[in-house]
């Protein structure tokens, strides 16, 4: 059972879907139209909003402005062989921001969903780094 919800604003919700269950092992808990999903792996519960539906995440604000994909801030995954993993999603044409880096608990790689909205993938390299014993690629 999902204990950390994330909102994600995509252009696609179809698209959104096939990503993240296709690629990233989420599976679909509710799909009711194609404004909003909501998706979980493990202990999070992936919430995927289309700017411009509402009433909910998606709709705009008071002063007209509708929220949008992209940006830094992100949700980490952890995966077991990184530089794998990468490999299969090079394959498949999945956008990286960057190259592997090796930081200080393990090594990293920004990939980006349909909507440039950032996935971090995480391999840690030592035991602290490590989320629980559950974590799949």
């Amino acid at each position: 059972m999902p204990t950390v919800s994330v909102r994600y604003i995509v252009n696609d919700i179809d698209a959104a879907i096939s990503f993240y269950c296709g690629r990233l092992g989420f599976h679909e808990e509710m799909h009711p139209n194609a404004f909003f999903a909501m998706l979980a792996r493990d202990d999070l519960r992936l919430v995927l909003s289309r700017p411009g539906g509402g009433p909910g995440g998606g709709q705009a604000l008071a002063d007209g402005r509708l929220p949008e994909p992209g940006g830094w801030n992100r949700f980490s995954l952890e995966v077991t062989d990184l530089a794998s993993f990468a490999s299969e999603l090079h394959a498949d044409g999945v956008h990286f921001r960057n190259e592997i880096v090796v930081g200080v608990g393990g090594k990293q790689v920004l990939i980006e969903d349909p909507s440039g909205n950032p996935v971090e993938l995480f391999e840690p390299t030592i035991a602290e780094a490590k989320l629980s014993p559950r974590s799949q690629s």
